[in-house]
């Protein structure tokens, strides 16, 4: 057993004293500062050309991924893996009035102690065996662990047969730019080096699934995630005649009562169910207070998969989409009648019919209809939206469908379907290759062989329950499951782009041995010690050790 815990936890500690923010300087500091540590190690000043910093690519900000790799020396093999972490962290101010002490574990535990806490928060902050801070748990402990590692690894190259690669990224939190830019650097080294990947452990966070689970949890693959949109248009009018027109916002109330929290949307596969879709936003697209109705409203929703691809997922939320029309316009109806009977007035029969579409649905019918010009049109209108930095992509690809509907001659209501960010794709690591095999094969030892020693149990699970950069190392989606994100994504080859075939390219198996923690993007994030700096270093070093 290495007799990791202190090490780890000063490597924690330093890690987290700087303030790593997504989308701030602070990201570009801490792979500055962890490039500078990693060269300092004897192994590295001996070779310089193994650690490297790069700067992400296609990236509106300026950051850096860090990495580094150790040949071993036992015996002469190709075979590496990859020990992957994200560097950056989410925001402080939910830390409020000890903000200042968000990322000093030791002076913020102090000042915690005289605030109000839940009893169990309490016990854990005075047991001496709890680490608090941001980024403590997610993830700054595993990137921790995995420094400790190639540490020792470039200390005892003799112990491995094949290579570490060592990879701290940036942006996880965000658009994962660190990931989807390092693996150019991963296939440079495969080709240059001879690298033969044959897994990748990831790092992240693992926490109780429900009140009063004690499991430990190891993940092999992941969830996948996309952000279905719906850009639904109505009929204006006055408010003061509103029976005369169809107000977007009913629509996508209704929406999104069909959609949120819809156990008919989560996914099942080997025996594991994803949560429902949840609305991340809902507004309509009026620039300014009038008394007319929206003439179109947006909304979006996280979606997870086990296995159902993107094409899947958008022949489910259209049914869904129709459906939750459906009930508008009855409930719709409904009310104009009662309205009606109060009111005296004449009921006039409401027209409308439910219509769904997807982007590519739309986009073809324009294109077959208008040609040239309108493909002409829409380019040159991406290319002015470009320059609106302020716009994400969420609601670039909005403001691209808003503009395209302009040229549908039947501008009566409608909803249409589309992706408007980044898919982050499933990975299910089941046993189906070589590699595969040999990976679980290696958990399932280590986990044998380190349970007698800890006294919670430690479980294996399919997937990995949260976004993470894991989904950037493999692939589970075919081509054409792939095809239905970039027709579907409005901003796709302009504000938005992933090279799915460089995932390709590597495609490695991947597993998540991470820190134990509870409260990860909340003021009292924490990690447990003992689970995380002894054990979780200890079940990696014993599935490098098996694979290598």
């Amino acid at each position: 057993m290495l007799q990791s815990r202190e090490e780890v936890l000063a490597f924690t500690k330093q890690l987290v004293s700087i303030e790593s923010i997504v989308n701030t300087d602070g990201e570009k500091v801490m792979a500055h500062s962890l490039h500078t540590l990693i060269s300092s190690f004897s192994y590295f000043t001996d070779h310089p050309t193994n650690v490297t910093i790069e700067q992400t690519v296609d990236d509106e900000q300026e950051r850096y991924n860090v990495l580094a790799f150790v040949k071993g020396t036992k015996s002469s093999s190709d075979r590496t893996i990859i020990l992957m972490g994200h560097m950056d962290t989410v925001g402080i101010d939910d830390f409020a009035q000890i903000k200042d002490h968000a990322c000093s574990p030791e002076t913020l535990m102090e000042a915690l102690k005289d605030g109000d806490l839940p009893v169990s928060v309490r016990e854990q902050l005075e047991s001496g065996d709890w680490l608090f801070g941001r980024g403590v748990l997610d993830m700054k402990s595993g990137l921790a662990c995995h420094l400790y590692l190639l540490k020792y690894y470039s200390e005892h190259p003799e112990e491995l047969e094949g290579n570490i690669v060592f990879l701290a990224e940036c942006d996880e939190e965000d658009g994962s730019h660190g990931i989807l830019s390092a693996l150019k650097t991963l296939k440079k080294w495969k080709n240059e080096y001879d690298f033969d990947y044959v897994a990748a452990i990831n790092g992240d966070f693992v926490s109780p699934r429900f009140e009063g689970d004690e499991n430990r949890y190891i993940y092999k693959g992941t969830v996948g995630k996309l952000l279905p949109s719906f850009f639904v248009t109505g009929a204006e009018t006055h408010v003061g005649s509103c029976f005369e027109g169809l107000d977007p916002n009913f629509i996508v109330a209704e929406l999104t009562r069909q959609i949120s929290y819809n156990p008919e949307l989560c996914n099942e596969a080997y025996g594991e169910t994803t949560v429902p879709p949840v609305a991340l936003k809902q507004t309509d697209l009026k620039p300014s207070y009038t008394v007319q109705t929206a003439l179109s409203a947006y909304a979006y929703y996280n979606f997870f998969v086990h296995s159902w691809t993107p094409g899947e997922v958008l022949e489910k939320l259209k049914e869904q989409a129709f459906i939750a029309f459906q009930n508008a316009l009855r409930s719709y109806k409904e009310r104009y009648a009662q309205f009606c009977k109060v009111s005296g007035e004449p009921f006039q029969d409401v027209i409308w019919r439910p219509r769904v579409f997807t982007y590519e649905e739309i986009d073809q019918l324009l294109v077959e209809k208008n040609g040239a010009p309108y493909v002409r049109y829409m380019n040159n209108f991406k290319q002015s939206l470009l320059e609106d930095e302020a716009l994400d992509t969420r609601m670039f690809a909005a403001r691209v469908v808003e503009e395209a509907w302009k040229w549908m001659e039947d501008k009566d209501p409608a909803i249409v379907l589309f992706y408007s960010s980044l898919y982050s794709p499933r990975i299910d690591i089941t046993g189906k290759t070589k590699k595969e095999q040999d990976l679980i094969e290696a958990l399932d030892q280590a986990v044998e062989t380190i349970q007698p020693q800890y006294s919670y149990p430690i479980v294996t699970k399919n997937f990995f329950p949260y976004i993470s950069d894991m989904s950037f190392v493999a692939l589970s989606d075919n081509e054409k499951g792939i095809e239905a994100v970039s027709k579907n994504n409005p901003g796709w080859g302009t504000k938005h782009y992933v090279d799915y075939q460089a995932i390709r390219d590597i495609n490695v198996p991947v597993i998540n041995i991470g820190p134990y923690g509870i409260d990860a993007h909340k003021k009292l994030e924490r990690t447990e010690m003992m689970y995380s700096y002894e054990v979780v270093p200890n079940l990696t070093n014993l599935v490098i050790k098996s694979l290598l």
